[in-house]
């Protein structure tokens, strides 16, 4: 059981404890993309979205949730979130989110990035799904993480 970090000698989970690590600069990006249907694209792009400003509130809301990951995700620590960078942009098929997450702390902030376009692709298929239900989010990852132990890394095309 030792060969996973998450687990104690007894096999039952646990938070790994970071505590005499020290604090170095970390970043991360992620993307994702919400499907939508042409006609939910042009309410987009001319801002007729029943509910408001779809593009804004995702912004916002990704930001949020990066600061709330450990919320959400109960093996997460609690770190200090120093940036969080969300943007969206309207596409011909659709809107593309991206993320970046950065701090000075313990652990990285992967999972932030990932959950900063989560939950702004979440709030960007709430503002539009009263125009179609059929609003899908797609391709949620990681592409691009930088410090900690294991380094830099990038997604490859």
């Amino acid at each position: 059981m030792s060969d996973f970090t998450h687990l104690d000698a007894r096999g039952q989970v646990r938070m790994v404890d970071v505590t005499h690590k020290q604090p170095t600069v970390r970043k991360a990006a992620a993307e994702g993309f919400v499907a939508c249907a042409p006609h939910v694209v042009a309410a987009l792009r001319d801002g007729t979205v029943p509910k408001g400003d779809a593009l804004a509130l995702a912004r916002i809301a990704g930001i949020a949730a990066a600061k709330r990951t450990p919320e959400l995700l109960p093996l997460a620590h609690v770190i200090g979130v120093h940036g969080a960078v969300v943007e969206v942009e309207v596409e011909d098929d659709g809107v593309r989110i991206t993320a970046e997450v950065s701090t000075a702390d313990r652990t990285g902030v992967e999972m932030e990035a990932l959950t900063a376009v989560s939950v702004a692709a979440l709030n960007v298929v709430d503002m539009v799904k009263a125009l179609d239900k059929g609003t899908s989010i797609r391709d949620v990852r990681l592409v691009a993480k930088e410090g900690g132990k294991s380094g830099s890394w990038r997604r490859e095309a």
